[in-house]
C-alpha cells in the first residue's frame, strides 16, 4: 500500500444498532486505510462487524442502525491503470460518517466513486428487471447517457467481465442464469461507472471453488486494468493470501490486528490472529487417526453482554489474570506498518 497517498482512512468508528433487546456495538473504534490501486483484506469470524463496517462507508446501515462517531475520509482522487500516480493534482476529501445518507452528495459517489459487490447476488439484483435493465439504470443515473448508449455500454462491460453472449444475456432476468454469471452480472454493475474503491463483500462464499477461482482472477485482472483499489471481506484466509496487499484482522467491532498480508501469515502476533492461522488445514500435513483440526474455543461472545476489558480474553489461551478481564487492550504499533491490540505486547 502507498500509504502517503491514502484513498480511504477510517479513524475510530463505531457504527451502533438500537433495538428494542438493547444496544448492539456491531463496529466499535475500528480503524482502517486503504492506499490507492491496492487492496485490503478484512477477515474475521461472522458477527465481527465486517459487512457493517462496509455498509458504513457506502452509508446504507440497515434500519435501527447508525454511524454514532468517527470519521470516514474518502479522497476524490483517479490513478493510471497499473500505477498510483494521480492524473490531477487536486484532491477533495469528503467525511463519509458525516454525509445523509439520503442525500445528493452520498448518492453521487456511491456507485460512481464507490461500488460494492454484495456476498449473494440473487437477493442483491432485482428479479423483475432484466440484467441490462439493472447495469443500465447505475450507468444512466451517473453519467447521464441516453438508453441506447447505457444499454451499449452494458454490453461492453458484461463482455469485459467474460459474460458469455453478452448481447444475449444482457436481456435475461437474475434467475435465468448460473451462481457465476450473477456475480459477473454485479461486478459489471459496480464497475460501470469506473469507481476508485471496490468493496467486494465475501463475493465467492456462495460459488463453487472452480468458479471462485475464475472470479478472484477476474477482480485482480480489472484492477491492473482501471487501477482501482479493492476492500476485500471474506472469513477465508485463503483468498485473503491471494488477493490482500494487506490485512485487517477484526473481532467483536474493533480492528484487533493489522499488517501486510506476509507480515500477517508469518508473525501472528495477537492470539486471536494466530487461533485463526493454526486453523487453517494444510496439504501435506501428518495427522495421527483421530486427531482434529485446531480450532478456536468457545464462542463469539452475546452482542447485548461483551466482556469486559479484552473483548478476546474468555476465548483466549494467553490471557493474562486480573488485566486482561478489566483492561481495555491499547492499539500499540510493534513494527512498520504492523498494529496489534493486546496488552501482550505492552
Amino acid at each position: 500500500m502507498n500509504e502517503s497517498n491514502p484513498l480511504l482512512q477510517i479513524k475510530d468508528l463505531k457504527t451502533y444498532f438500537f433495538l428494542d433487546e438493547g444496544t448492539v456495538k456491531a463496529v466499535d473504534g475500528a480503524d482502517l486505510e486503504l492506499g490507492t490501486c491496492s487492496t485490503l483484506g478484512v477477515v474475521g469470524e461472522s458477527g465481527c462487524g465486517k459487512s457493517v463496517a462496509a455498509r458504513s462507508i457506502m452509508q446504507i446501515v440497515a434500519k435501527g442502525g447508525r454511524i454514532v462517531s468517527g470519521e470516514i475520509l474518502f479522497h476524490h482522487q483517479l490513478c493510471k491503470p497499473g500505477t498510483d500516480r494521480r492524473l490531477s493534482e487536486k484532491e477533495e476529501v469528503i467525511d463519509l460518517a458525516m454525509l445523509d445518507p439520503q442525500g445528493d452528495k452520498i448518492r453521487s459517489i456511491r456507485g460512481a466513486e464507490i461500488s460494492m459487490v454484495f456476498q449473494e447476488p440473487m437477493t442483491s439484483l432485482s428479479p423483475v428487471h432484466t440484467i441490462g435493465n439493472q447495469i443500465g439504470e447505475v450507468i444512466s443515473l451517473h453519467q447521464k447517457l441516453d438508453p441506447k448508449q447505457a444499454r451499449e455500454k452494458a454490453i461492453a462491460m458484461l463482455d469485459h467481465v467474460g459474460m458469455p453472449l453478452p448481447k444475449r444475456t444482457i436481456d435475461r432476468y437474475p434467475h435465468e442464469l448460473s451462481g457465476g454469471m450473477r456475480q459477473r452480472a454485479m461486478i459489471a454493475m459496480a464497475l460501470s461507472c469506473h469507481p476508485s474503491l471496490l468493496i467486494a463483500d465475501e463475493p465467492t462464499t456462495a460459488l463453487d471453488v472452480t468458479t471462485e477461482a475464475q472470479i478472484l482472477s477476474l477482480m485482480r485482472k480489472l484492477q491492473d486494468e482501471l487501477g482501482m483499489s479493492i476492500m476485500f471481506i471474506t472469513h477465508n484466509l485463503g483468498v485473503i493470501a491471494q488477493m490482500a496487499d494487506r490485512v485487517a484482522v477484526m473481532y467483536l467491532g474493533k480492528v484487533v490486528e493489522a499488517a501486510s498480508v506476509d507480515t500477517l501469515f508469518y508473525k501472528p502476533l495477537h492470539p486471536y490472529t494466530q487461533a485463526l492461522m493454526e486453523s487453517i488445514p494444510r496439504l501435506g500435513a501428518k495427522k495421527r487417526r483421530g486427531e482434529r483440526l485446531a480450532s478456536i474455543r468457545g464462542s463469539v461472545p452475546d452482542p447485548y453482554n461483551l466482556p469486559k476489558g479484552c473483548p478476546f480474553h474468555p476465548r483466549c489461551a494467553k490471557r493474562v489474570p486480573n488485566v486482561c478481564d478489566r483492561e481495555e487492550p491499547p492499539n500499540l504499533k510493534v513494527d512498520q506498518g504492523h498494529e496489534v491490540r493486546c496488552v501482550l505486547y505492552k
